[in-house]
């Protein structure tokens, strides 16, 4: 969660949702269709921001990813959030200056940007606000919305 304090961004909070593993697969993607409505409702947020699937090699982790996230995309749209689709790309050519930069340097460039030091985040927190930041910059400049 990124929130905008003027022309600076502020880390607002980071968090996982993490489905039970034992639970059939349609119980796993309730639960994380109901805990992005449940942030969505305590939140507000004006805009979303989701980065769009790479094709790895991994076909299996590809079709996990994509129940996931048809389970986000489900609760967006039953709150009717703005949401901004970003490529890993931009994420990394907006946050780090770079297309290519690495992940310790998106790392180090979410921390910079949103004044956390030298704060230790979970690799998945980093991306997750790189992708905010990302979804902040494009949304207000009006580029890669959709509702």
């Amino acid at each position: 969660m990124v929130e905008v304090a003027g022309a600076r961004l502020v880390a607002a909070g980071w968090g996982r949702l993490s489905p039970h593993r034992e639970l059939p697969l349609p119980e796993r993607l309730r639960e994380i269709a109901e805990g992005v409505e449940a942030l969505l409702d305590r939140y507000l947020p004006d805009v979303v921001a989701l980065e769009r699937v790479f094709h790895g090699a991994n076909t299996r982790s590809l079709i996990v990813l994509a129940e996931a996230r048809g389970a986000l995309l489900a609760a967006l749209g039953r709150r009717a959030a703005l949401l901004v689709e970003v490529s890993p790309t931009t994420v990394k050519s907006t946050v780090a200056g770079d297309g290519r930069a690495d992940k310790a340097r998106v790392a180090r460039m979410v921390r910079t940007q949103l004044g956390l030091g030298n704060a230790e985040l979970p690799a998945d927190a980093s991306d997750a606000l790189a992708v905010a930041i990302t979804g902040g910059h494009l949304a207000r400049r009006g580029l890669s919305a959709t509702r």
